[in-house]
Protein backbone atom coordinates (compact mmCIF):
# COMPACT_ATOMS: atom_id res chain seq x y z
CA UNK A 1 0.00 0.00 0.00
CA UNK A 2 1.59 3.47 -1.20
CA UNK A 3 1.26 6.24 1.53
CA UNK A 4 -1.37 8.61 1.76
CA UNK A 5 -0.78 11.98 0.66
CA UNK A 6 0.96 14.53 3.82
CA UNK A 7 1.17 11.12 5.99
CA UNK A 8 4.17 10.79 7.37
CA UNK A 9 5.58 8.31 5.10
CA UNK A 10 4.73 10.34 2.23
CA UNK A 11 7.55 12.87 2.78
CA UNK A 12 10.80 10.24 2.46
CA UNK A 13 9.12 8.34 -0.72
CA UNK A 14 11.79 8.40 -3.73
CA UNK A 15 11.38 11.63 -5.96
CA UNK A 16 9.26 11.23 -9.03
CA UNK A 17 11.16 13.31 -11.29
CA UNK A 18 9.76 14.62 -14.63
CA UNK A 19 11.17 16.65 -16.78
CA UNK A 20 8.06 19.36 -15.62
CA UNK A 21 11.27 21.07 -13.93
CA UNK A 22 11.88 23.05 -17.38
CA UNK A 23 9.48 25.72 -17.26
CA UNK A 24 10.60 26.67 -13.74
CA UNK A 25 13.86 26.83 -14.86
CA UNK A 26 13.00 28.79 -17.79
CA UNK A 27 10.94 31.54 -15.67
CA UNK A 28 13.75 32.05 -13.24
CA UNK A 29 16.37 32.87 -16.39
CA UNK A 30 13.79 34.61 -17.74
CA UNK A 31 13.88 37.02 -14.62
CA UNK A 32 16.94 36.94 -14.26
CA UNK A 33 17.86 37.73 -17.77
CA UNK A 34 16.16 41.13 -17.05
CA UNK A 35 19.33 42.29 -14.86
CA UNK A 36 22.03 40.66 -16.75
CA UNK A 37 24.95 43.30 -16.83
CA UNK A 38 24.22 43.53 -13.08
CA UNK A 39 24.90 39.80 -12.96
CA UNK A 40 27.91 39.79 -15.40
CA UNK A 41 29.62 42.45 -13.81
CA UNK A 42 28.85 41.20 -9.65
CA UNK A 43 30.13 37.59 -11.10
CA UNK A 44 33.27 38.44 -12.53
CA UNK A 45 34.07 41.71 -10.10
CA UNK A 46 34.29 39.64 -6.60
CA UNK A 47 36.46 36.76 -7.81
CA UNK A 48 38.59 39.07 -10.04
CA UNK A 49 39.71 41.54 -7.21
CA UNK A 50 40.49 37.93 -5.12
CA UNK A 51 42.68 36.65 -7.54
CA UNK A 52 44.90 40.11 -8.55
CA UNK A 53 44.91 40.90 -4.79
CA UNK A 54 46.17 37.50 -3.64
CA UNK A 55 47.67 36.39 -6.94
CA UNK A 56 49.60 39.29 -7.50
CA UNK A 57 49.61 40.55 -4.14
CA UNK A 58 50.48 37.63 -2.12
CA UNK A 59 52.00 35.59 -4.99
CA UNK A 60 54.89 37.73 -5.38
CA UNK A 61 55.91 36.77 -2.07
CA UNK A 62 55.61 33.15 -2.03
CA UNK A 63 57.72 30.99 -3.88
CA UNK A 64 55.87 28.30 -6.44
CA UNK A 65 53.28 26.15 -4.76
CA UNK A 66 53.14 22.36 -5.89
CA UNK A 67 55.42 23.64 -8.73
CA UNK A 68 53.11 26.25 -9.98
CA UNK A 69 53.08 29.95 -9.93
CA UNK A 70 50.71 30.76 -6.78
CA UNK A 71 48.47 32.90 -9.26
CA UNK A 72 48.02 30.07 -11.36
CA UNK A 73 47.17 27.64 -8.01
CA UNK A 74 44.84 30.72 -6.86
CA UNK A 75 42.70 30.75 -9.68
CA UNK A 76 42.31 26.92 -10.44
CA UNK A 77 41.08 27.02 -7.08
CA UNK A 78 39.23 30.34 -7.06
CA UNK A 79 36.78 29.06 -10.16
CA UNK A 80 36.05 26.50 -7.70
CA UNK A 81 35.34 28.55 -4.48
CA UNK A 82 32.91 31.09 -7.06
CA UNK A 83 31.23 28.30 -8.26
CA UNK A 84 30.57 27.34 -4.64
CA UNK A 85 29.17 30.87 -3.86
CA UNK A 86 27.03 31.40 -6.59
CA UNK A 87 25.30 28.17 -5.99
CA UNK A 88 25.12 28.85 -2.30
CA UNK A 89 23.41 32.23 -2.86
CA UNK A 90 21.14 31.20 -5.07
CA UNK A 91 19.89 28.27 -2.96
CA UNK A 92 19.81 30.27 0.10
CA UNK A 93 18.60 33.95 -0.62
CA UNK A 94 16.92 33.39 -3.69
CA UNK A 95 15.27 29.81 -2.98
CA UNK A 96 14.43 31.17 0.17
CA UNK A 97 12.82 34.18 -1.39
CA UNK A 98 10.87 32.67 -3.69
CA UNK A 99 9.73 30.01 -1.19
CA UNK A 100 8.94 32.16 1.67
CA UNK A 101 8.70 35.84 0.91
CA UNK A 102 7.50 35.93 -2.62
CA UNK A 103 5.22 32.74 -2.01
CA UNK A 104 6.63 31.71 -5.37
CA UNK A 105 6.56 27.96 -4.85
CA UNK A 106 3.12 27.98 -3.53
CA UNK A 107 1.88 29.42 -6.38
CA UNK A 108 3.81 26.74 -8.81
CA UNK A 109 2.53 23.56 -6.24
CA UNK A 110 -1.12 24.86 -7.28
CA UNK A 111 -0.06 24.00 -11.18
CA UNK A 112 0.69 20.31 -12.26
CA UNK A 113 3.79 20.30 -10.32
CA UNK A 114 5.72 18.51 -7.31
CA UNK A 115 8.03 20.16 -4.89
CA UNK A 116 10.79 17.39 -6.55
CA UNK A 117 9.90 19.46 -9.65
CA UNK A 118 10.51 22.92 -8.04
CA UNK A 119 13.67 21.54 -5.81
CA UNK A 120 15.37 20.13 -9.00
CA UNK A 121 14.53 23.18 -11.06
CA UNK A 122 16.32 25.45 -8.19
CA UNK A 123 19.16 22.88 -8.27
CA UNK A 124 19.84 23.30 -11.82
CA UNK A 125 18.80 26.81 -12.14
CA UNK A 126 21.95 27.27 -9.38
CA UNK A 127 24.43 24.91 -11.17
CA UNK A 128 23.85 27.15 -14.31
CA UNK A 129 24.46 30.08 -12.86
CA UNK A 130 27.20 28.36 -10.57
CA UNK A 131 28.82 27.02 -14.00
CA UNK A 132 27.90 30.88 -16.28
CA UNK A 133 30.28 32.57 -13.46
CA UNK A 134 33.21 29.62 -13.45
CA UNK A 135 33.31 30.51 -17.34
CA UNK A 136 33.40 34.40 -16.35
CA UNK A 137 36.46 33.34 -14.25
CA UNK A 138 38.33 31.05 -17.00
CA UNK A 139 37.65 33.59 -19.37
CA UNK A 140 39.37 36.44 -17.40
CA UNK A 141 42.23 33.86 -16.36
CA UNK A 142 42.35 33.19 -20.58
CA UNK A 143 42.24 37.31 -20.84
CA UNK A 144 45.45 37.71 -18.30
CA UNK A 145 47.34 34.67 -19.88
CA UNK A 146 47.32 32.89 -16.69
CA UNK A 147 46.19 29.82 -17.99
CA UNK A 148 44.98 29.24 -21.66
CA UNK A 149 45.29 25.10 -21.96
CA UNK A 150 42.26 23.67 -24.26
CA UNK A 151 41.76 21.04 -21.26
CA UNK A 152 40.50 24.18 -19.14
CA UNK A 153 37.76 23.87 -21.10
CA UNK A 154 37.31 20.52 -20.06
CA UNK A 155 36.87 22.15 -16.39
CA UNK A 156 33.12 23.36 -17.61
CA UNK A 157 30.82 20.64 -16.97
CA UNK A 158 33.02 19.57 -13.40
CA UNK A 159 32.40 23.44 -12.58
CA UNK A 160 28.08 22.62 -13.04
CA UNK A 161 28.22 19.52 -11.33
CA UNK A 162 29.98 21.31 -8.42
CA UNK A 163 27.40 23.81 -8.36
CA UNK A 164 24.35 21.45 -8.67
CA UNK A 165 25.96 19.56 -5.40
CA UNK A 166 26.65 23.16 -3.52
CA UNK A 167 22.73 23.97 -4.33
CA UNK A 168 21.77 20.84 -2.82
CA UNK A 169 23.96 20.91 0.16
CA UNK A 170 22.16 25.06 0.37
CA UNK A 171 18.95 23.60 -0.17
CA UNK A 172 19.17 21.73 2.85
CA UNK A 173 19.82 24.66 5.27
CA UNK A 174 16.95 26.68 2.76
CA UNK A 175 14.58 23.88 3.85
CA UNK A 176 14.79 24.67 7.75
CA UNK A 177 15.78 28.11 7.43
CA UNK A 178 12.82 30.65 9.39
CA UNK A 179 14.46 33.66 7.78
CA UNK A 180 17.26 35.01 6.16
CA UNK A 181 19.78 35.30 9.63
CA UNK A 182 19.50 31.38 9.65
CA UNK A 183 22.40 31.07 6.81
CA UNK A 184 24.64 32.80 9.10
CA UNK A 185 24.77 29.21 11.08
CA UNK A 186 25.39 27.68 7.48
CA UNK A 187 28.31 30.17 6.32
CA UNK A 188 29.74 29.90 9.69
CA UNK A 189 30.04 25.57 10.15
CA UNK A 190 29.92 24.58 6.45
CA UNK A 191 30.92 27.15 3.89
CA UNK A 192 33.93 28.81 5.68
CA UNK A 193 35.51 25.96 7.14
CA UNK A 194 35.27 24.26 3.62
CA UNK A 195 36.71 27.38 1.60
CA UNK A 196 40.22 26.83 3.76
CA UNK A 197 40.61 22.95 4.18
CA UNK A 198 39.87 22.44 0.10
CA UNK A 199 42.84 23.48 -1.18
CA UNK A 200 41.85 26.94 -2.25
CA UNK A 201 44.56 29.02 -0.86
CA UNK A 202 47.04 26.62 0.03
CA UNK A 203 48.00 22.65 -0.54
CA UNK A 204 46.14 20.62 1.74
CA UNK A 205 49.93 19.09 2.72
CA UNK A 206 50.28 22.48 4.81
CA UNK A 207 47.70 21.04 6.87
CA UNK A 208 48.23 18.43 10.19
CA UNK A 209 47.72 15.24 9.04
CA UNK A 210 43.98 14.69 10.90
CA UNK A 211 42.68 17.75 9.41
CA UNK A 212 43.78 16.61 5.35
CA UNK A 213 41.93 13.12 6.21
CA UNK A 214 38.96 14.85 6.78
CA UNK A 215 39.77 17.76 3.70
CA UNK A 216 39.67 14.89 1.27
CA UNK A 217 36.86 13.90 1.44
CA UNK A 218 34.87 17.54 1.42
CA UNK A 219 33.29 18.08 -2.19
CA UNK A 220 34.91 21.55 -2.66
CA UNK A 221 38.10 19.54 -2.50
CA UNK A 222 37.07 17.03 -5.23
CA UNK A 223 36.31 19.81 -6.99
CA UNK A 224 39.27 21.90 -7.09
CA UNK A 225 41.59 18.26 -7.56
CA UNK A 226 39.37 17.93 -10.45
CA UNK A 227 39.98 21.53 -12.09
CA UNK A 228 43.59 22.56 -10.61
CA UNK A 229 45.12 20.01 -13.12
CA UNK A 230 42.80 20.54 -16.28
CA UNK A 231 44.08 24.19 -16.19
CA UNK A 232 47.72 23.25 -16.26
CA UNK A 233 47.22 20.94 -19.35
CA UNK A 234 47.28 17.75 -17.49
CA UNK A 235 44.85 14.72 -15.89
CA UNK A 236 43.96 14.47 -12.39
CA UNK A 237 44.91 11.85 -10.38
CA UNK A 238 41.82 10.19 -9.05
CA UNK A 239 39.30 11.47 -11.15
CA UNK A 240 36.81 8.57 -10.36
CA UNK A 241 37.05 8.68 -6.63
CA UNK A 242 36.78 12.73 -6.56
CA UNK A 243 33.18 12.24 -9.09
CA UNK A 244 32.26 9.76 -6.46
CA UNK A 245 32.15 11.99 -3.68
CA UNK A 246 30.66 14.57 -6.00
CA UNK A 247 27.65 12.26 -6.85
CA UNK A 248 26.77 10.67 -3.52
CA UNK A 249 27.36 14.23 -1.84
CA UNK A 250 24.61 15.51 -4.54
CA UNK A 251 22.00 12.22 -4.10
CA UNK A 252 22.41 12.85 -0.38
CA UNK A 253 21.89 16.74 0.05
CA UNK A 254 19.24 16.34 -2.57
CA UNK A 255 17.10 13.76 -0.95
CA UNK A 256 17.40 15.37 2.49
CA UNK A 257 16.43 18.45 1.01
CA UNK A 258 13.50 16.87 -0.69
CA UNK A 259 12.07 14.97 2.65
CA UNK A 260 12.96 18.03 4.89
CA UNK A 261 10.86 20.71 1.99
CA UNK A 262 7.99 17.96 1.74
CA UNK A 263 7.36 18.13 5.70
CA UNK A 264 7.62 21.99 5.69
CA UNK A 265 4.97 22.46 2.49
CA UNK A 266 3.05 19.92 3.44
CA UNK A 267 2.94 20.10 7.12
Amino acid sequence: MSPTPNSPLSYYAAPGLSWRWCAIWRRNFLVWKKYLGERILGNIADPVITLVAFGYGLGSLLPEVQGLPYILFLASGSICMSTMNSAKFESLWGAFSRMQVQRTWDALLNAPLKIEDILLAELIWAASKAAFTGVCILAVVWVLGISRELTSLLAIPVLFLAGAVFSAMALVCNAIARGYDFFTYYFTLVVTPMTFLSGVFFPLEAMPAWLQAIAVWLPLTAAVDLVRPLMIGSWPQHPGMDIVILLLTLLMCFYAALVLTRKRLLI
